[in-house]
């Protein structure tokens, strides 16, 4: 049993458990295992705690669309969630969730849940590759993020680069564009209501151009298919900086070659 597990599973279920606490609300701790370079925990594990009490309300299994707004930085610690179920129809169920501390919102969501079993028969189009990485054994983890002072998102989550990334070392201006591995630092394998909160775990891409304190407004993400299991090959870039603020585009794929997640956010450079 790895390190990280305990009797009561991995720590991404752990960490975004819910205990019901009346009709449509429910109780969370959020915990200070996913802190980011903002000392707050990071936006997509916060939103899958919300998320975790939101799917027990809904008929459909797995998570489509989902579209957050981020209203102030959570805060390790008690939280609740407040659920809305707006429809479960045959083909989709939607709602809509917000999670508070201390009686303010942190985060509110609205989602579509449906089923994405296989379907042989389903047509496919991609007109694009996923990245194309060196097998994760053959990458590196830098030295920093195996011992992270105050992000402690990287001892939860385990991340491999084909070559040390320059903003490590010093070295900014190049393009605001990353290819990686991605995957539970625990073994956990990524299902579809994970990849809702791994959209939200790259490094920021505009590190790349110097700017080192975003925070995300709004995401939007699209899950596409259950993942097969094992490592995700992940794509984050960024295109426009201006105003103070930033999109950044994240791709998810597995390691059939398969997208199962993509997501877009926009960030404000603080």
């Amino acid at each position: 049993m790895s390190l990280h597990q305990t009797r009561h599973g991995y720590r991404f279920d752990r960490d975004t458990a819910v205990h019901q606490h009346a009709e449509g609300t429910y109780t969370a701790a959020l915990t200070d295992a996913w802190t980011t370079f903002t000392t707050h925990p990071n936006g997509g594990y916060v939103l899958g705690t919300a998320l975790a009490g939101l799917g027990r309300e809904l008929s459909q299994p797995d998570p489509l669309a989902v579209s957050a707004f981020f209203l102030r930085p959570a805060a390790p610690g008690q939280a609740v969630v407040r659920t809305e179920v707006v429809r479960q129809g045959r083909r989709t169920a939607t709602g809509q969730v917000v999670l508070e501390q201390g009686g303010k919102e942190v985060v509110r969501a609205g989602a579509t849940y449906g089923d994405l079993s296989p379907d042989p028969g389903a047509r496919v189009l991609s007109l694009d590759q996923p990245p194309q990485l060196p097998e994760p054994e053959r990458c590196l983890v830098p030295a920093e993020f195996e011992e992270p002072e105050g992000v402690s998102i990287a001892s939860s989550v385990e991340y491999r680069y084909a070559q040390r990334p320059g903003w490590l070392d010093g070295r900014v201006g190049g393009p605001p564009y990353s290819e990686f591995w991605m995957r539970f630092a625990d073994g956990r394998e990524a299902d579809t209501r994970s990849l809702v909160s791994m959209v939200d775990f790259a490094v920021p891409a505009v590190l790349e151009i110097g700017e080192f304190s975003t925070v995300t407004v709004e995401l939007s993400v699209h899950v596409r298919a259950r993942p097969v299991a094992g490592w995700l090959a992940c794509r984050v870039l960024t295109k426009h900086v201006s105003g103070g603020l930033h999109e950044e585009d994240m791709e998810i794929w597995d390691r059939s070659g398969v997208l199962v997640a993509q997501a877009r956010q926009l960030a404000m450079l603080v």
